[in-house]
Protein backbone atom coordinates (compact mmCIF):
# COMPACT_ATOMS: atom_id res chain seq x y z
CA UNK A 1 0.00 0.00 0.00
CA UNK A 2 1.44 3.20 -0.97
CA UNK A 3 1.58 6.37 1.68
CA UNK A 4 -1.94 8.11 1.68
CA UNK A 5 -1.71 11.48 3.18
CA UNK A 6 -3.68 12.24 6.19
CA UNK A 7 -6.03 14.73 4.51
CA UNK A 8 -7.32 12.30 2.12
CA UNK A 9 -9.01 9.65 5.31
CA UNK A 10 -12.37 10.54 6.53
CA UNK A 11 -13.80 8.61 9.86
CA UNK A 12 -17.11 8.45 11.33
CA UNK A 13 -19.22 6.16 13.45
CA UNK A 14 -22.87 5.82 14.47
CA UNK A 15 -24.60 3.49 16.84
CA UNK A 16 -27.10 1.07 14.89
CA UNK A 17 -27.30 -2.55 14.65
CA UNK A 18 -27.31 -2.75 18.10
CA UNK A 19 -23.23 -1.98 17.99
CA UNK A 20 -21.19 1.03 16.74
CA UNK A 21 -21.09 0.94 13.15
CA UNK A 22 -17.48 2.82 11.93
CA UNK A 23 -16.83 3.82 8.00
CA UNK A 24 -13.61 5.03 7.19
CA UNK A 25 -13.14 6.11 3.39
CA UNK A 26 -10.06 7.42 1.43
CA UNK A 27 -11.60 9.54 -1.68
CA UNK A 28 -9.06 11.77 -3.00
CA UNK A 29 -11.45 14.22 -5.56
CA UNK A 30 -14.85 12.62 -4.18
CA UNK A 31 -17.35 13.58 -1.96
CA UNK A 32 -16.05 11.70 1.03
CA UNK A 33 -19.05 12.72 2.61
CA UNK A 34 -21.96 11.83 0.61
CA UNK A 35 -20.55 7.93 0.49
CA UNK A 36 -20.09 8.05 4.07
CA UNK A 37 -24.03 9.38 4.47
CA UNK A 38 -24.76 6.79 1.95
CA UNK A 39 -23.41 4.33 3.73
CA UNK A 40 -24.94 5.19 7.20
CA UNK A 41 -27.82 5.59 5.22
CA UNK A 42 -27.77 1.81 3.44
CA UNK A 43 -27.40 0.45 7.25
CA UNK A 44 -30.14 2.60 8.75
CA UNK A 45 -32.47 0.78 6.06
CA UNK A 46 -31.53 -2.61 6.72
CA UNK A 47 -31.32 -2.64 10.60
CA UNK A 48 -35.46 -1.36 9.42
CA UNK A 49 -36.18 -4.65 7.69
CA UNK A 50 -33.60 -7.05 10.03
CA UNK A 51 -33.77 -6.20 13.81
CA UNK A 52 -36.54 -7.77 15.92
CA UNK A 53 -36.77 -4.95 17.83
CA UNK A 54 -38.13 -2.26 14.82
CA UNK A 55 -41.94 -3.09 15.14
CA UNK A 56 -42.21 -2.64 11.47
CA UNK A 57 -39.60 -4.92 10.48
CA UNK A 58 -40.04 -7.71 8.18
CA UNK A 59 -38.32 -9.79 11.51
CA UNK A 60 -40.85 -8.22 14.07
CA UNK A 61 -43.98 -8.71 11.92
CA UNK A 62 -43.25 -12.23 11.14
CA UNK A 63 -42.33 -12.77 14.58
CA UNK A 64 -46.22 -11.93 15.25
CA UNK A 65 -47.73 -14.15 12.38
CA UNK A 66 -49.57 -17.14 12.93
CA UNK A 67 -48.97 -20.76 11.83
CA UNK A 68 -50.03 -20.80 7.80
CA UNK A 69 -49.74 -17.24 7.58
CA UNK A 70 -47.62 -15.75 5.15
CA UNK A 71 -45.51 -12.18 4.97
CA UNK A 72 -44.05 -10.35 1.76
CA UNK A 73 -40.26 -9.19 2.06
CA UNK A 74 -38.41 -6.12 1.43
CA UNK A 75 -35.35 -7.50 -1.18
CA UNK A 76 -32.94 -6.87 2.02
CA UNK A 77 -34.63 -9.18 4.08
CA UNK A 78 -34.93 -11.62 1.68
CA UNK A 79 -31.26 -11.54 0.35
CA UNK A 80 -30.36 -12.35 4.03
CA UNK A 81 -33.10 -15.51 5.10
CA UNK A 82 -32.09 -16.56 1.29
CA UNK A 83 -28.82 -17.38 2.65
CA UNK A 84 -29.57 -18.22 6.27
CA UNK A 85 -31.86 -21.33 4.43
CA UNK A 86 -29.12 -22.34 2.58
CA UNK A 87 -26.90 -22.44 5.80
CA UNK A 88 -30.06 -23.97 7.93
CA UNK A 89 -30.49 -26.73 5.13
CA UNK A 90 -26.44 -27.63 4.89
CA UNK A 91 -25.56 -27.71 8.55
CA UNK A 92 -29.05 -30.03 9.01
CA UNK A 93 -30.51 -27.22 11.51
CA UNK A 94 -27.36 -26.40 13.22
CA UNK A 95 -27.47 -22.21 11.65
CA UNK A 96 -30.20 -21.82 13.44
CA UNK A 97 -31.82 -18.24 13.23
CA UNK A 98 -35.09 -19.20 15.44
CA UNK A 99 -32.19 -19.88 18.20
CA UNK A 100 -34.10 -22.97 19.03
CA UNK A 101 -37.80 -21.48 18.95
CA UNK A 102 -38.21 -23.51 15.91
CA UNK A 103 -35.92 -24.42 13.49
CA UNK A 104 -37.92 -25.55 10.41
CA UNK A 105 -41.09 -23.65 11.38
CA UNK A 106 -40.17 -20.82 8.47
CA UNK A 107 -39.74 -21.22 4.46
CA UNK A 108 -38.68 -18.80 2.16
CA UNK A 109 -40.60 -18.90 -1.26
CA UNK A 110 -39.34 -16.43 -3.66
CA UNK A 111 -40.17 -13.16 -1.76
CA UNK A 112 -42.18 -14.71 1.15
CA UNK A 113 -41.83 -15.78 4.39
CA UNK A 114 -43.63 -18.46 5.45
CA UNK A 115 -44.48 -19.51 9.34
CA UNK A 116 -44.70 -23.11 9.55
CA UNK A 117 -44.78 -23.15 13.69
CA UNK A 118 -46.70 -20.45 16.18
CA UNK A 119 -43.38 -21.11 18.37
CA UNK A 120 -41.31 -20.05 15.31
CA UNK A 121 -39.58 -16.54 16.20
CA UNK A 122 -36.46 -14.89 14.36
CA UNK A 123 -33.24 -13.39 14.68
CA UNK A 124 -30.83 -12.15 12.33
CA UNK A 125 -27.91 -10.98 14.42
CA UNK A 126 -25.98 -13.93 13.80
CA UNK A 127 -25.97 -13.17 9.77
CA UNK A 128 -27.68 -9.17 9.37
CA UNK A 129 -24.69 -6.97 11.06
CA UNK A 130 -22.69 -9.14 7.91
CA UNK A 131 -25.00 -8.09 4.98
CA UNK A 132 -24.99 -4.60 6.18
CA UNK A 133 -21.26 -4.22 5.68
CA UNK A 134 -21.46 -5.53 2.36
CA UNK A 135 -24.21 -2.95 1.77
CA UNK A 136 -22.29 -0.02 2.82
CA UNK A 137 -19.61 -0.58 1.64
CA UNK A 138 -21.44 -1.64 -1.89
CA UNK A 139 -22.75 2.21 -1.42
CA UNK A 140 -19.31 3.88 -0.99
CA UNK A 141 -18.31 2.73 -4.01
CA UNK A 142 -21.25 3.63 -6.07
CA UNK A 143 -20.32 7.09 -4.33
CA UNK A 144 -16.98 7.36 -5.88
CA UNK A 145 -14.87 5.86 -2.63
CA UNK A 146 -11.84 4.08 -3.84
CA UNK A 147 -10.84 2.27 -0.65
CA UNK A 148 -11.78 2.34 2.76
CA UNK A 149 -13.67 -0.01 5.12
CA UNK A 150 -16.61 -0.05 7.30
CA UNK A 151 -16.92 -2.18 10.68
CA UNK A 152 -19.81 -3.24 12.77
CA UNK A 153 -18.95 -4.32 16.21
CA UNK A 154 -16.25 -6.56 15.10
CA UNK A 155 -17.34 -7.55 11.77
CA UNK A 156 -15.07 -5.55 8.73
CA UNK A 157 -15.08 -5.62 5.26
CA UNK A 158 -12.30 -3.47 3.75
CA UNK A 159 -11.90 -2.74 0.13
CA UNK A 160 -9.57 -0.69 -2.34
CA UNK A 161 -5.77 -0.16 -2.23
CA UNK A 162 -5.57 -0.44 1.88
CA UNK A 163 -4.15 -3.03 4.25
CA UNK A 164 -6.99 -2.41 7.14
CA UNK A 165 -5.22 -4.27 9.90
CA UNK A 166 -7.01 -6.71 11.85
CA UNK A 167 -7.13 -7.17 15.69
CA UNK A 168 -8.02 -9.84 18.18
CA UNK A 169 -9.44 -9.51 21.62
CA UNK A 170 -7.11 -11.16 24.11
CA UNK A 171 -8.51 -13.28 26.84
CA UNK A 172 -5.53 -12.97 29.00
CA UNK A 173 -4.51 -9.50 29.13
CA UNK A 174 -8.24 -8.02 28.39
CA UNK A 175 -6.49 -5.71 25.47
CA UNK A 176 -5.83 -6.79 21.98
CA UNK A 177 -3.57 -8.12 19.81
CA UNK A 178 -3.00 -7.79 16.34
CA UNK A 179 -3.51 -11.04 14.23
CA UNK A 180 -3.46 -9.48 10.53
CA UNK A 181 -4.11 -7.27 7.79
CA UNK A 182 -6.89 -7.41 5.45
CA UNK A 183 -7.34 -6.43 2.09
CA UNK A 184 -10.35 -6.52 -0.14
CA UNK A 185 -12.15 -8.95 1.97
CA UNK A 186 -14.19 -9.49 5.27
CA UNK A 187 -13.24 -10.66 8.72
CA UNK A 188 -15.52 -11.57 11.82
CA UNK A 189 -15.53 -13.43 14.88
CA UNK A 190 -17.93 -14.93 17.19
CA UNK A 191 -17.72 -16.28 21.26
CA UNK A 192 -18.11 -19.41 21.71
CA UNK A 193 -21.16 -19.28 23.66
CA UNK A 194 -22.25 -22.29 26.44
CA UNK A 195 -24.46 -23.89 23.93
CA UNK A 196 -21.86 -24.24 21.55
CA UNK A 197 -19.77 -25.48 24.16
CA UNK A 198 -22.28 -27.90 25.07
CA UNK A 199 -23.18 -28.89 21.96
CA UNK A 200 -19.33 -29.48 20.41
CA UNK A 201 -18.91 -31.55 23.83
CA UNK A 202 -21.69 -33.55 22.84
CA UNK A 203 -20.09 -34.19 19.57
CA UNK A 204 -17.31 -35.08 20.62
CA UNK A 205 -15.33 -32.16 19.36
CA UNK A 206 -12.97 -30.98 21.80
CA UNK A 207 -12.03 -27.23 21.50
CA UNK A 208 -9.27 -26.64 24.92
CA UNK A 209 -8.29 -22.87 25.41
CA UNK A 210 -10.32 -21.64 22.61
CA UNK A 211 -13.12 -19.01 22.45
CA UNK A 212 -13.49 -17.44 19.48
CA UNK A 213 -14.20 -18.69 15.81
CA UNK A 214 -12.88 -15.88 13.58
CA UNK A 215 -14.05 -16.40 9.36
CA UNK A 216 -12.33 -14.24 6.61
CA UNK A 217 -14.23 -14.55 3.05
CA UNK A 218 -14.94 -12.08 0.60
CA UNK A 219 -18.28 -11.01 1.41
CA UNK A 220 -18.87 -10.04 5.40
CA UNK A 221 -22.17 -11.73 5.55
CA UNK A 222 -20.67 -14.90 4.69
CA UNK A 223 -17.75 -14.37 6.95
CA UNK A 224 -20.49 -13.36 9.46
CA UNK A 225 -22.63 -16.26 9.20
CA UNK A 226 -19.46 -18.73 9.05
CA UNK A 227 -18.08 -18.04 12.19
CA UNK A 228 -21.17 -19.51 14.20
CA UNK A 229 -20.84 -22.59 11.46
CA UNK A 230 -17.73 -22.85 12.81
CA UNK A 231 -18.45 -22.44 16.38
CA UNK A 232 -21.59 -25.14 16.45
CA UNK A 233 -18.65 -27.40 14.86
CA UNK A 234 -15.54 -26.66 15.62
CA UNK A 235 -13.83 -27.54 12.37
CA UNK A 236 -11.61 -24.66 10.87
CA UNK A 237 -11.72 -27.18 7.39
CA UNK A 238 -15.83 -27.24 7.51
CA UNK A 239 -17.35 -27.73 3.74
CA UNK A 240 -19.00 -24.59 3.81
CA UNK A 241 -15.84 -22.75 3.71
CA UNK A 242 -14.79 -23.90 0.62
CA UNK A 243 -17.78 -23.18 -0.81
CA UNK A 244 -17.37 -19.40 -0.07
CA UNK A 245 -13.67 -18.96 -0.51
CA UNK A 246 -13.43 -18.67 2.99
CA UNK A 247 -10.73 -19.50 5.54
CA UNK A 248 -11.66 -20.36 9.42
CA UNK A 249 -9.20 -20.03 12.78
CA UNK A 250 -10.08 -20.97 16.06
CA UNK A 251 -8.36 -18.47 19.10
Amino acid sequence: MKPQPAACWLRRAQPLLGTLVEVGVFAPGADRHAGVDAAFAVVRATQACLSRFEPGSDVARFNTLRRGERLRLRPITQQVLAAAQLLRDSTAGGFDISLGSAPDGWALLGAELCKHRDAAQLDLGGIGKGHAVDLAVRALMANGVSAGWVNAGGDLRAFGDIDAPVRLRDEASGGVRAFATLRDGAFATSHFGPGSRSRLAAAGHATPGYAHASVAAPLCLWADALTKVVALSGDTSHPLLARFDARAWLH
